[in-house]
């Protein structure tokens, strides 16, 4: 846990006050922010954003959390998914009807697996590549946004996925089980 550091000169500090006071109080709030809280709105975050990108590439299967519509059915891709993957979405060296299908498997694989919080770094890491070559080929002028996604995911690989996780749970078992047999 970072610590806030007061300058070593603080002028103010001779006569009993100081800029640190409630500024330096507010700072340090905010490093109590548990991390699993972090990572669990950064991978619900990311899951909702691919899940529904993936949800518009597919029929006959619709399970969409925000608009609250489930409609079962056998997934296959959409007429719409792959003219957009022969158009806008070309990518170089790869063929529209493969693009196609891996972009929708992907955008719905990955983000379940972040939302359970299982296998977690490696599902970011899957989709932060997919957000590098979203940003570099399809889409070269939403860095913010893409920026925005790969923070998220960033944080995730470099963190863990928390607490809420089942990552968590197995890491738990698993050192539990090594303790005991003395590995």
């Amino acid at each position: 846990m970072s610590t806030l550091v007061k300058p070593a000169s603080d002028p103010l500090r001779a006569s009993g006050t100081s800029l640190w006071g409630l500024p330096g109080k507010v700072i340090t709030s905010f490093s109590r922010v548990p991390h699993s809280a972090i990572a669990l709105l950064a991978r619900l975050s990311v899951a909702t954003t691919f899940w529904l990108s993936g949800q518009t590439k597919i029929e006959g299967l619709v399970l969409d959390p925000v608009g609250r519509t489930i409609e079962l059915g056998m997934p296959r891709i959409s007429e719409g998914a792959l003219e957009l993957f022969r158009s806008e979405y070309a990518l170089p060296l790869i063929p529209p009807q493969i693009a196609a299908v891996a972009a929708a498997a992907a955008e719905h694989v990955f983000p379940l697996l972040l939302l359970i919080g299982l296998a977690s770094r490696l599902s970011s890491l899957a989709l932060l590549a997919m957000t590098l070559v979203i940003q570099v080929f399809v889409y070269p002028a939403a860095f913010a946004t893409h920026g925005l996604w790969a923070v998220s995911m960033l944080y995730v690989i470099a963190r863990g996925p928390g607490v809420v996780s089942l990552d968590h749970w197995i890491a738990g078992r698993y050192r539990a089980r090594t303790v005991i047999r003395g590995d």
